[in-house]
């Protein structure tokens, strides 16, 4: 069973920084063999991908909304993911999730993930 820990929300001004992490623990097999997104989920709307990223970190995938502003990067042997995001604005307040599927290929659905960590607020004021 793989654990998921999220961490670096907060409440920040349109136009600042955060930088998001994800530790993994309990995994079975090496983490390079999951692959992880990152979700979000604001009140009132359905739970969507922000970005992906494969087992081994060499192919992701943004969300049109999140392409030239967030970057994700893993590091396997540390069993970390994080995502940092630049030039936030007020519609990226959300619930921030960490997700992985025991699988190195990432997917868009959020069902296609077996393991998800309780969150991390991001709220960015105007």
């Amino acid at each position: 069973q793989v654990q998921l820990e999220e961490s670096g929300g907060g409440l920040v001004q349109a136009g600042d920084s955060l930088t998001l992490s994800c530790a993994a623990s309990g995994h079975e097999r090496p983490f390079a063999g999951y692959a992880v997104g990152w979700f979000r989920q604001a009140p009132g709307s359905e739970r969507e991908f922000v970005v992906l990223i494969n087992g081994p970190g060499s192919t992701t995938f943004y969300q049109d909304s999140a392409t030239g502003r967030f970057l994700i990067s893993r590091d396997n042997a540390k069993n970390t993911v994080t995502l940092r995001m630049n030039r936030l604005k007020p519609e990226d307040t959300a619930v921030y999730y960490c997700a992985a599927r025991n699988v190195p290929s990432y997917s868009t659905r959020s069902t296609m993930y077996n393991f998800w960590g309780q969150g991390t607020q991001v709220t960015v004021s105007s």
